[in-house]
């Protein structure tokens, strides 16, 4: 009985290193670097500027965590249809780039406390202006929407627009651009960037800026990584708590003055 009890505390006590030792945390400490992943062009959380450099919303973000870290922040620009497995093989400690809490990608990764809350919303052509006036009126086959492909707002489109013909692309600028060029009707998308797009497109594109659904943001990390879990909800809570993140979200989302970066 003592040699099965001694047995099982030395395989305890291993899971539990093994378990310790695999802290993404530990790892970003030890290499003094912390790497995240975006998907630059999704404004104003990462798009690159006019010296081709990456910036925005959770580029600052980012930049100040590392700084609580005290590490050299490296950004990873990663096509979004391979940002997650970019986390999972490690090539990435972190995905921040306004990504949706969702049920499907929650069995892939996990997820802090959301550090903001968004949802969809239209950008009509100019001409549809008097006739829809909310996502139902444009649930009809006549219709054309076009969005991003593997994005929330494909989800939502299928689910809120499913008698409408759903057109799918690379990046949200090639779909809005539909829009633009009249061969769709509406660009379905997150609010913040719809919001930011209409006013470097000013008199292109209508914003019905009521958004239509639920959608928390989170930055995601490797499963089972309780330290690394630990850490980050207790930063966003600690930045949420001094101002930090309310300056973040005024630079960001309340003033256009850093438009002219990237234009």
């Amino acid at each position: 009985m003592k040699k099965l009890f001694l047995l099982a505390c030395l395989l305890f006590s291993t899971l539990l290193s093994q378990a310790y030792a695999a802290s993404t945390l530990d790892d970003i400490v030890q290499r003094g670097e912390l790497r995240i992943g975006v998907d630059a062009g999704y404004v104003p959380f990462a798009m690159q500027n006019k010296n081709g450099d990456i910036v925005g919303f959770d580029i600052d973000l980012a930049r100040t965590m590392a700084k609580a870290m005290g590490v050299r922040l490296t950004v990873v620009n990663t096509a979004w249809d391979g940002i997650i497995p970019a986390l999972l093989t490690n090539k990435i400690d972190l995905i921040m780039d306004g990504m949706t809490i969702t049920s499907e990608r929650n069995l892939q990764v996990n997820f802090t406390q959301p550090y903001m809350v968004i949802g969809q919303s239209l950008l009509l052509r100019p001409d549809l202006a008097d006739k829809i006036h909310s996502y139902k009126d444009l649930n009809d086959g006549k219709y054309k929407i076009a969005t991003k492909l593997g994005a929330t707002s494909e989800y939502a489109a299928k689910r809120y627009l499913p008698n409408a013909e759903l057109r799918l692309f690379d990046t949200e600028a090639e779909a809005v651009l539909e829009v633009i060029n009249g061969n769709a009707d509406a660009f379905v998308y997150d609010l913040p960037y719809n919001a930011i797009y209409v006013q470097q497109n000013k008199g292109k594109l209508v914003h019905l800026d009521q958004p239509f659904t639920y959608e928390p943001l989170g930055i995601a990390l490797r499963r089972g990584d309780v330290d690394t879990l630990n850490f980050l909800d207790n930063f966003l809570s600690q930045i949420k708590g001094d101002g930090s993140f309310d300056r973040l979200y005024q630079k960001w989302f309340e003033s256009d003055s850093w438009l002219k970066q990237v234009q």
